[in-house]
């Protein structure tokens, strides 16, 4: 893939996106020396052993040896592809991504530009009506009645879309923008040749991306009784993409990083009045179960997941079909149920955000959660409502493939339903298995390749190669790779000068094996004491262990017999000759 995007284009991405600052974005980085440090978030650990060397541009962990640049870990941590990797980075860094193989790049491009520019011209267009325009009025209102502050109305840039059907339209008309664009960002929609405004008399909620663009929006009706939707949403856009965009990811991603944990409300409004109270690692989907892809999208920065659905049928419904998008993404998942009339917005305005939070403490685990939900919806005191209970249990409950929470998750429904934990077992095992997929051969990804660690002398030659660009320029051309014994040591200092000897270039270029040894050496952050005198010196001692060895062959060919003089002469003649270069300084190391 790396083909596809131009070397002058991937070394612009890379210069724009400083690691520590991509990374520290994810998860929080502590300074320790010249690196920083973290907990690794490829494996578990107690101690922190991933490192971020901001000299290099690249990141190693020490526990488990992950390794690379800043696309690698963009790609690791996302689950991306190489080049949708770049096309993240390159998008944050506002740098235009023309691949050589698309003839249609630029256009798609310049098309994407477009649509963020319109939504986010209309964003402050309905924003101004809201704050300034005799038409904002009921919206005003509305917000009043339901508690939500003007800085809240600020820092979510609520607006309002005016009630006239060709209002939008007009606007786009106003600003040049082409009818079809319009449709295209979903703003418009037309009837029987004649455009109108898909968002009218509605309270408009922006949606942004992790960026902070915006990409869409939601409207909402003002008037309880009104025939129609109460909310309607952009439809899917080259932009939005309903099933994995997240409401107030952007503001709430740095609260949700430190808590360790997301709070899923089911509305704009309940998210909104949740930040201004305070608690700020709160998000909503769009529409109200999650799906799989926000549940990746959450496992990037979250281990654990709080549902706060509203007590009503349809919110709990709506917390029991988010399981198996939570499940396929291992996080750990809690209910929190709000007391019926509330919703979140309306509990904190009456009971505080205190209260709150207690409830959120106090949210039971998703299965007595389930397990609630199902015995007040069947009688257990009959066969049939048993047989419910158990299948919906044994059925969900077999998705985490945990055995010690199957355990327990069978204690409990068997205490339920009045029977015992050996017979709730033996149901859960009698359940139809789940038809379990087993990819193609060209689907199973390749295994890791790990290597044997290099020697001492030979990391730190690989270490000191990269210490200054200029002792890079003295190890090409004093150091024969004939010298270094290690194949991957030998492999990185031929490709470095190819490279400039930037070791972030360096990682991208190199097989993953060879990439983890690079980024392993080089993310250690002890000192270097007359690093100079130390890589000449290093670099003498490997050129005396080869001559040696070629030395001590050369004396085994000597003690054969019946050795012809011939032979011996040029063997005696070779061996003179590597006595000398023995002798020979090698030149200073400046830098």
């Amino acid at each position: 893939m790396a083909r596809l995007i131009p070397e002058n284009t991937l070394e612009q991405v890379r210069a724009a996106s400083d690691i520590v600052e991509i990374i520290g974005g994810y998860f929080p980085l502590k300074r320790a020396g010249g690196n920083h440090v973290a907990l690794c978030p490829f494996h578990k650990e107690k101690s922190p052993s991933f490192n971020v060397n901001p000299q290099r541009q690249i990141y190693h962990c020490f526990g488990c040896h992950a390794g690379g640049d800043v696309f690698k870990f963009i790609q690791e941590y996302e689950h991306l592809g190489f080049l949708d990797a770049v096309k993240r980075l390159a998008e944050r860094a506002g740098i235009p991504l023309e691949l050589e193989d698309d003839p249609r790049a630029g256009e798609k491009r310049r098309e994407k530009d477009t649509l963020l520019k319109v939504h986010e011209q209309l964003a402050k267009r309905w924003h101004s009506v809201l704050l300034n325009d005799a038409a904002g009025q009921p919206a005003r209102d509305y917000l009043q009645a339901r508690g939500v502050s003007a800085e809240a109305v600020e820092t979510f840039r609520l607006g309002f879309a005016p009630g006239d059907w060709e209002d939008t339209v007009n606007w786009a008309k106003a600003q040049k923008y082409d009818p079809r664009v319009m449709e295209q960002a979903g703003l418009v929609a037309s009837k029987d040749g004649r455009q109108y405004g898909r968002f009218r008399a509605r309270l408009m909620f922006p949606i942004r991306d992790e960026q902070s663009r915006v990409i869409g929006f939601s409207g909402r009706v003002l008037e309880a009784d009104v025939k129609g939707a109460k909310y309607v949403n952009s439809p899917e856009t080259p932009l939005f993409h309903k099933s994995k965009v997240i409401y107030g990811l952007d503001k709430a991603r740095r609260p949700i990083i430190a808590a360790e944990s997301a709070l899923i409300c089911e509305g704009q409004l309940d998210t909104i009045a949740c930040h201004m109270a305070g608690i700020e690692n709160v998000v909503a989907p769009q529409g109200t179960a999650l799906t799989a892809d926000h549940a990746r999208v959450l496992k990037r920065y979250a281990n654990e997941v709080i549902l706060c659905f509203d007590s009503d049928t349809a919110g709990q419904a709506a917390a029991v079909r988010s399981l198996d998008g939570l499940l396929e993404s291992e996080l750990a998942i809690r209910v929190m149920t709000v007391p019926a009339p509330h919703d979140p917005d309306s509990f904190i305005r009456e009971e505080g955000a205190e209260a709150f939070r207690e409830l959120m403490e106090a949210a039971p685990g998703f299965f007595e959660f389930f397990l609630q939900h199902l015995v007040a919806e069947n009688d257990t005191g009959s066969d049939r409502g048993r047989q419910a209970v158990i299948r919906a249990m044994g059925e969900a409950v077999r998705k985490t493939r945990d055995a010690v929470l199957l355990d327990r998750v069978v204690q409990q429904t068997a205490l339920a339903v009045g029977a015992s934990a050996e017979a709730v077992h033996a149901e859960f095992a009698r359940l139809p298995k789940e038809r379990v997929y087993r990819p193609r051969e060209d689907d199973v990804p390749s295994p890791v390749i790990s290597i044997e660690p290099p020697s001492r002398q030979e990391g730190w030659l690989l270490r000191l190669a990269f210490h200054d660009a200029a002792f890079g320029d003295w190890v090409a051309a004093q150091l024969n790779p004939e010298w270094v014994e290690h194949a991957g040591v030998r492999h990185i200092l031929e490709r470095a000068p190819e490279l400039g000897m930037d070791a972030s270039a360096l990682v991208s270029e190199l097989d993953e094996a060879n990439a983890r040894l690079l980024t392993g050496v080089l993310a250690a952050d002890e000192p270097i004491p007359n690093p100079a005198h130390q890589l000449a010196d290093l670099v003498g001692r490997l050129r005396g262990r080869h001559l040696d060895r070629q030395l001590a062959e050369l004396t085994r060919l000597t003690a054969q017999p019946n050795l012809p003089e011939a032979e011996l002469m040029r063997v005696l003649a070779e061996q003179k000759e590597i006595r000398v270069q023995k002798q020979e300084a090698l030149p200073p190391v400046t830098g």
